[in-house]
């Protein structure tokens, strides 16, 4: 498969992740995060282990729960707290720093190098998510600001340790094992913080179908399958996709009004998407451990 369809089939992930605000606010129960993260992550996990029929071995159970922590438990955790006390645009605009920890994480630990393209594209794409999102009345809290970027570092090192400890299973096994592990670390916490949830209606099932099987267990398999076969540091780009998703279904299904900012800060991110895109392989092959 060429380099450019597995760069089209990865973008799909972000561009789903995108109508994760859409669904949550008009489809979920207001006021459980950490129970839609765990009910987003341990059935979808469950059922691509059960399609894929494979379980980890014991000697590789700390690793996966170290990568389910970071991108999932982690940073859906992080990710809501920002949601709850950031408007979405200082949010989205804290999170999208994601590819810039990458590139030094992936020059640390993967042995790739740090391109004046690929900086290029993970500065000005912060800048275009910014235009996009950032509203003038975006208000500082800084509870909400430390959570945002815990996330970003959550996912970063979560796609870079995903890249290094690539094991011998196919990206469906692996997003499975991750899904699994990250849902098993948020329900316990979920159940100890949050109440149980009021009867759900047929559109609340709706949601979480869409956010499991689709937002989760396809997205994440496409993901892991992109850092398998491109490197994080060519995929994590296509991350800035993700609030561009939502503020296009903003306008089409909320009908809310696109700036000239907001249209320029558009161009923007594309651009950074197709630059950071066209980079090349990372160096150093993925670190491969046997189960």
């Amino acid at each position: 498969m060429s380099r450019t369809v597995d760069l089209a089939l990865t973008a799909t992930a972000p561009m789903i992740w995108g109508t994760s605000y859409l669904v949550t606010t008009n489809l979920l129960p207001d006021g459980y995060p950490l129970t839609v993260a765990a009910l987003r992550a341990l059935p979808a996990g469950l059922l691509l282990m059960l399609l894929t029929r494979s379980l980890p071995p014991v000697r590789w159970l700390g690793r996966l729960f170290v990568l389910g922590g970071l991108n999932f438990s982690v940073f859906w955790g992080a990710l809501f707290i920002a949601a709850y006390r950031l408007p979405g645009g200082v949010a989205a605009t804290l999170g999208a720093i994601q590819p810039l920890i990458v590139l030094y994480l992936s020059s640390l630990l993967l042995g790739t190098s740090l391109t004046a393209r690929n900086l290029t594209a993970a500065v000005a794409g912060i800048g275009g998510v910014a235009l996009l999102v950032l509203g003038p009345e975006a208000q500082l809290d800084w509870t909400g600001v430390l959570a945002a970027l815990v996330g970003a570092v959550a996912m970063a090192m979560g796609s870079v340790l995903t890249r290094r400890w690539q094991p011998p299973v196919s990206a469906l096994t692996f997003a499975g094992w991750q899904l699994t592990a990250g849902g098993v670390l948020l329900l316990p916490v979920a159940l100890i913080l949050e109440p149980a949830l009021p009867p759900l209606t047929l559109a609340n099932t709706a949601g979480f179908v869409w956010l499991g099987l689709v937002g989760a267990a396809f997205t994440y398999f496409v993901w892991f399958r992109g850092i398998a076969r491109l490197g994080p540091t060519a995929i994590t780009p296509l991350g800035f996709l993700s609030p561009l998703t939502a503020v296009v279904l903003g306008w089409l299904v909320l009908d809310q009004a696109l700036s000239p900012l907001q249209i320029l800060g558009a161009l923007i991110v594309l651009s950074c998407v197709a630059l950071g895109g066209s980079s090349g392989k990372p160096a150093q092959a993925p670190v491969t451990v046997k189960p």
